[in-house]
C-alpha cells in the first residue's frame, strides 16, 4: 500500500472537513480533536458529498451528516448509527513533515444494505395499466376538518364524475382524499443538487408509510385517466394541491437527469369550483403542470363552477350547486372527453416519449469550451 502526500496539516482546521482526491476518487479528510481521518466522499445514499456535510458529536461519536438526505456516518470508523448496518470507505493517514499522506488503497471497503422494501413497485415502474384498461383515478385536494367535514362542491362533482364512468363505461375507480393521506412537504433536495431528487421521493425511502407512496402508486403505475378537484383559494388551487404536485418533481425531475418520461398514455382532466371567479387562471396552471408530467388533455379538459365576484352568501352556494343542471352535464362532458382521447392514445400507445424540457446534459456548466 502506498501513502499519497496531499495538504498540509495546517490547511485543515480542528473541526471541520475538506475534500482532496486521490488517483481520481474523491476523498474527504475530517480533523476532530486534532486526529485527522479519511472516508469516500460519495454517501452511500445517492452519492452525495460528505465533505460539505455538517460534523455533530451524536450517538456514539462524532458523525457527518450528507448534505442531501440526512445520512449519517461515523468520522472515525465510517460506520453508519447503532442500529444500521452501512459502512463507508475508509483510508488510512499518516502526517509526515507537516503533511497528511492518504493511503492509495482503502483500509476499510463500503458496505450499503438495499431498502427496497415495499418500494419495490415504484423502484421497478410495475405499470398496472393495459391495452384494456380503463383506470380512473380521483383526486380530491380540498382541506377540511375531518371531525367537521362539510359538503365539498369540488369533491362532490368528482364523486359524480367517478360515479358516471363507473355507470357507463364499467371503469375501475379509485378516490384519493388528500386530506385523509399523511405526507410531508417537498423538502427541496433538488435545490441543493439536481441528483439529489430521486424516484422514488427521497422521502418515500425515508418513510415507507409516506402517504404520498400511495398518490405514486396510483397515479404512475395504475391510473390511465386521472381527474383532479380543487377549491380555489384566493384565486389559486387549494395549499393541498400544490403540496402534492411540489412532490411530483420527482417524477418531472426523471427527465432532466435521465431523460426517462415516467407518464405515458395517460390523460389529465381536472375540476375547480369556488364561491367567486379564477377559474381559467386555476386551470391554466394545472393544466401546464399535468403536461410538463406527460399527460395528455382531452378538448375542454376541465369544469368550474363559480357564483362570481359578488356570491358571498356561501350558505346557498351548495343548495344552487345542487341544483345545477350544468354540474351533472359538464362532468359527463368532461369524463365522455377523457375517455375519447384515451381511446386514441391507447390506439397509437406511446412507447417512447421526446421530452422538450431543459436536460442535465444540456446545462451550461455541461457545455464544452474550445
Amino acid at each position: 500500500m502506498e501513502f499519497i502526500g496531499t495538504i498540509n496539516e495546517s490547511e485543515l482546521i480542528n473541526g471541520t472537513s475538506k475534500l482532496i482526491s486521490i488517483n481520481g476518487k474523491d476523498i474527504a479528510l475530517f480533523k476532530i480533536d486534532n486526529k485527522i481521518t479519511a472516508l469516500g466522499n460519495s454517501c452511500l445514499h445517492k452519492g452525495g458529498p460528505l465533505s460539505k456535510g455538517k460534523i455533530g458529536k451524536k450517538y456514539d461519536g462524532y458523525y457527518v451528516t450528507c448534505p442531501w438526505h440526512g445520512w449519517e456516518y461515523n468520522v472515525s470508523n465510517g460506520k453508519a448509527p447503532p442500529g444500521y448496518d452501512e459502512q463507508q470507505t475508509v483510508y488510512d493517514v499518516k502526517i509526515k513533515n507537516g503533511k497528511i499522506l492518504v493511503s492509495n488503497q482503502p483500509i476499510v471497503f463500503s458496505a450499503n444494505k438495499k431498502y427496497d422494501g415495499s418500494l419495490k413497485d415504484l423502484i421497478k415502474l410495475q405499470y398496472e395499466t393495459t391495452p384494456d384498461s380503463l383506470n380512473i383515478l380521483g383526486i380530491s385536494t380540498t382541506n377540511m376538518n375531518q371531525n367537521l367535514e362539510r359538503d365539498s362542491t369540488s369533491e362532490m362533482s368528482l364523486n359524480k364524475a367517478l360515479s358516471y364512468a363507473k355507470q357507463k363505461y364499467n371503469a375501475s375507480t379509485v378516490l384519493l382524499k388528500l386530506r385523509d393521506l399523511e405526507f410531508r412537504n417537498c423538502e427541496g433536495y433538488y435545490s441543493i443538487n439536481e441528483q439529489a431528487c430521486t424516484w422514488p421521493c427521497s422521502i418515500s425511502e425515508m418513510d415507507e408509510n409516506d402517504g404520498m407512496n400511495e398518490v405514486y402508486r396510483k397515479m404512475i403505475l395504475w391510473a390511465d385517466i386521472v381527474l383532479i378537484s380543487t377549491p380555489i383559494r384566493w384565486g389559486n388551487a387549494s395549499s393541498l394541491y400544490f403540496k402534492m404536485i411540489e412532490r411530483l418533481n420527482c417524477v418531472q425531475n426523471q427527465t432532466t437527469l435521465h431523460d426517462r418520461v415516467l407518464v405515458k398514455n395517460k390523460v389529465a382532466s381536472f375540476i375547480i369550483t369556488g364561491g367567486q371567479d379564477n377559474i381559467q387562471h386555476v386551470a391554466g396552471n394545472m393544466m401546464v403542470f399535468f403536461t410538463e408530467l406527460g399527460f395528455s388533455l382531452p378538448p375542454f379538459a376541465f369544469m368550474g363552477w363559480s357564483r362570481g365576484w359578488n356570491a358571498e352568501d356561501m350558505e346557498n352556494n351548495v343548495l344552487q350547486f345542487s341544483k345545477s343542471r350544468y354540474v351533472n352535464r359538464s362532468v359527463r362532458d368532461l369524463v365522455d372527453n377523457g375517455i375519447k382521447l384515451l381511446r386514441q392514445v391507447k390506439g397509437d400507445p406511446c412507447k417512447t416519449v421526446s421530452s422538450p424540457q431543459p436536460k442535465i446534459m444540456e446545462a451550461p456548466s455541461k457545455l464544452k469550451t474550445d
